[in-house]
């Protein structure tokens, strides 16, 4: 892929990630958030940090199914999209739902299941975020940035129990990407299964790769929605 057209596309996933957002601001200053205006905020920040870090999980998926290697170089924009989501996420629960009220926060994070893996999952992506640059890459190491960076399933995970515990029944989106995640999930699994039988380099991510794919899919270290990783 070209340089133009890597910018070109770079550029859409800048639109289309923050097209909600705007949508988001733009529905608060008509007054169309609903009868439950931090509930609605809440959610609809929740579904989008989901759905961008699924389209992150999704980029290997489709190297290993079809060669392609240009989605790699978009994972680590749209995990940082991911933490940018789940940062708003999170401070409208902090600020607005509960107004730095740090006891009762803790008390929620105790007793309810729901909130102790939500937050879990926001403390383990954050250090992924970090370390995203092609400099942490060179300073951790491939093999172990590679290591670290396999939290993002543990973090998907979590994010996905947190909605269906959260959700009430009857709601369906939950279980889409429930459905969605284990597929992703599979073709990985799929792809191990096929390198351990046949004991061949699965066309995944390797070690040596990991810095020149941090440095192409970001040159510039420190631009980014929430952090420069």
């Amino acid at each position: 892929m070209s340089r133009r057209a890597r910018i070109a596309l770079k550029a859409a996933v800048w639109g289309v990630c923050l097209a909600p957002l705007a949508l988001l601001l733009y529905r608060a200053g008509a007054g169309g958030l609903g009868a439950n205006p931090i509930d609605y905020v809440t959610r609809t920040l929740g579904d989008w940090t989901l759905r961008i870090l699924l389209a992150s999980l999704a980029m290997t998926p489709l190297r290993l199914l079809f060669g392609l290697s240009w989605p790699i170089t978009l994972r680590r924009l749209l995990g940082l999209f991911a933490f940018f989501y789940v940062c708003l996420h999170l401070a409208v629960w902090v600020v607005l739902d509960h107004f730095f009220d740090w006891a009762q926060m803790a008390a929620d994070v105790v007793k309810r299941p729901y909130i102790t893996v939500g937050v879990l999952a926001v403390v383990l992506l954050a250090p992924l975020a970090a370390t995203s640059t092609a400099r942490m890459v060179k300073r951790l190491g491939a093999t172990n940035w590679r290591r670290l960076h396999r939290l993002v399933y543990v973090v998907a995970v979590l994010g996905v129990l947190h909605y269906l515990w959260l959700a009430k029944k009857g709601v369906p989106d939950p279980y889409w990407y429930a459905g969605i995640l284990g597929l992703l999930l599979g073709i990985r699994l799929w792809a191990w299964a096929r390198r351990l039988v046949g004991g061949r380099q699965a066309p995944g991510l390797s070690p040596t790769m990991a810095l020149a794919l941090a440095r192409a899919s970001g040159r510039r270290p420190g631009r980014g929605p929430a952090s420069s990783s």
